[in-house]
């Protein structure tokens, strides 16, 4: 199953008070992918849930992966995942919310800065660089004068909820794109959206 696989990293924080927050958003993704092929996670000595499939039948390998420790320490599983499947950086896919992007939105790029989130932080350091691809998914700035940190913990709001769930959706479809044809012909097919 080793060869032209890709890694495909959903980034959140673990346990029941975080689940639906806006920074789980891509974990949110990743499992709702995993349930789109029909796969299933299983612990994994990467420290993190691991699902081995593929993006189709015959298609190409497709390990998804939710690391089981906080956001800000996800570099660690990051990097040992890589290392167990032999998949090199250019074929990384981080999914993950991102506060600069208004509500739903869904964007593809490589590489880039941080933006100040800590998850992406620190896969940057432990994985030797900032070269992987993203699928970020917006989840709009904090109202007023509400600190960041604050404010990508909260949950959705039940207005908000049917957009996002659709840029999950949308999300998905992007993921198995970027496999699939490549980062532009992705992009130029999501980023009307």
């Amino acid at each position: 199953m080793i060869g032209d696989r890709w890694l495909v990293v959903g980034l959140g924080n673990p346990g029941p008070e975080y689940a639906g927050s806006r920074h789980n958003v891509g974990a949110d993704t990743v499992r709702q992918l995993a349930e789109r092929l029909g796969a299933t996670f299983k612990p994994h000595k990467a420290q993190a849930q691991v699902a081995d499939t593929w993006d189709r039948p015959g298609g190409t390998p497709l390990s998804l992966a939710l690391p089981f420790g906080y956001m800000n320490t996800s570099g660690g599983p990051v990097q040992q995942a890589l290392a167990f499947y032999k998949t090199p950086l250019e074929r990384l896919v981080v999914v993950h919310d991102d506060l600069d992007l208004e509500l739903a939105t869904v964007r593809l790029k490589r590489g880039g800065g941080t933006g100040g989130h800590n998850g992406l932080r620190d896969i940057q350091r432990r994985c030797g660089g900032p070269d992987f691809l993203r699928v970020r998914i917006g989840i709009g700035r904090p109202p007023g004068r509400q600190d960041p940190a604050d404010f990508v913990l909260k949950r959705f709001a039940a207005r908000e909820r049917e957009a996002v769930d659709v840029a999950v959706e949308r999300a998905v479809d992007a993921i198995l794109d970027l496999v699939t044809l490549g980062l532009e012909a992705a992009q130029n097919r999501h980023h009307g959206a």
